[in-house]
């Protein structure tokens, strides 16, 4: 199967799961704030239509466009440090060690800036949902076939490429990419597999959970982006399939549970917290898996992946509405309003501050107090 047949399964089960046949979304009830929080910053991009990863280097947050602009904005006051341009519409983006920024075509263009400057360009074979990671003088991407590629950070050479056979179908949605130490973690299918960087072999290979079903898209289980980790345990979610953790230093799994749901998972070492289909929300003991609390005040709003922000779990919503529940109890302390649009990013936190995009292209920055 091509990457484009790749591609439209996964865009098909999107699409399905945000069909006009899907209840109203729960009204919001009057919130007293249990706590203060306000907007330190905004700036704006052109609309996000991609998977987009905010990384924060160095007190500097990357951000991309769905029209090829990437920024580096000031974390504390979102000044402009520098601006690039990709060069095309954006499928994926962006990764970046600090001084390096990556992002992938709509053209199956990998597209590398340094410092806003384009340095070099790459041809992909297939389609690209997952913001590039940089690290370690590379250059690593992961397409919707799953296959991995390594590149040399400064010319673009492609060093190696890594593909685990057997994966008949893949989500067209953002996966797993990162390191651990001296390896690369990588999520294909429902196993998260250590690489060697140098080289691209199998360090070895640990399964979230197992696949269900009677064919092949009912089967689907891929990682979800972004992992979480919480010292050497890695936490993710399986698409529609479960939520767990697995043990990096050993490649052990540590725990998993049946659990459908689409986005990826947040938490911190207390609690493991995501949202379901429904966008039931339900938080698990990080160490064992058992559940702590559950919330369904919010279903059927869209939920982003979440973020803990100390004691506090933080999801967005399809109306641009920032939540913030006490991770505790899950009952909602406090809200704060975006520019209206969805939230399309999980919420990322840089010390005390929270960062969120938006569909219209609105970046925002809270602190919770």
């Amino acid at each position: 199967m091509g990457a484009r047949a790749w591609l439209a399964v996964g865009l098909a089960l999107l699409m399905a799961a945000c069909s006009s046949d899907r209840p109203k979304p729960t009204p919001l009830a009057a919130l007293t704030p249990k706590i203060a929080g306000r907007q330190i910053w905004q700036a704006r991009v052109d609309s996000v239509r991609m998977p987009l990863a905010m990384p924060v280097r160095n007190g500097v947050v990357m951000v991309a466009g769905g029209d090829g602009t990437v920024l580096a904005l000031d974390l504390q006051t979102g000044r402009e440090q520098w601006r690039g341009q990709a060069g095309g519409k954006l499928s994926a983006g962006v990764g970046s060690d600090g001084r390096f920024a990556a992002v992938v075509t709509v053209d199956n263009e990998l597209v590398v800036l340094d410092k806003g400057v384009k340095a070099w360009t790459a041809k992909l074979e297939s389609n690209t949902a997952t913001a590039p990671f940089v690290a370690g003088e590379r250059v690593f991407v992961m397409g919707v076939d799953r296959a991995v590629h390594a590149f040399d950070l400064l010319d673009g050479k492609r060093i190696w490429t890594h593909q685990r056979s057997g994966e008949a179908l893949t989500l067209a949605q953002a996966g797993v990419i990162t390191s651990f130490k001296d390896t690369l973690l990588v999520g294909q299918g429902a196993m998260l597999v250590g690489l060697d960087p140098t080289t691209g072999s199998v360090r070895w290979e640990t399964a979230l959970t197992s696949p269900r079903g009677t064919n092949e898209v009912e089967r689907l289980n891929d990682l979800v982006g972004p992992v979480l980790r919480l010292g050497d345990v890695f936490c993710a979610r399986a698409f529609q399939t479960a939520v767990g953790c697995i043990a990096a230093n050993n490649a052990t799994l540590k725990w998993s549970r049946l659990a459908g749901g689409q986005q990826a998972v947040g938490g911190d070492a207390d609690v493991l917290v995501g949202a379901d289909a429904s966008d039931r929300i339900t938080a698990w003991r990080s160490t064992s898996g058992d559940i702590v609390w559950t919330n369904e005040t919010m279903l059927y709003r869209g939920l982003s992946a979440p973020v803990v922000v100390g004691k506090t779990v933080v999801f967005g919503d399809t109306e641009g509405q920032l939540h913030f529940l006490d991770r505790d109890t899950g009952q909602a302390v406090l809200r704060l309003p975006t520019d209206g649009s969805p939230i399309v990013a999980a919420p990322v936190l840089s010390g005390s501050t929270v960062l969120v995009a938006t569909r219209n292209g609105g970046i925002f920055a809270f602190r919770p107090e």
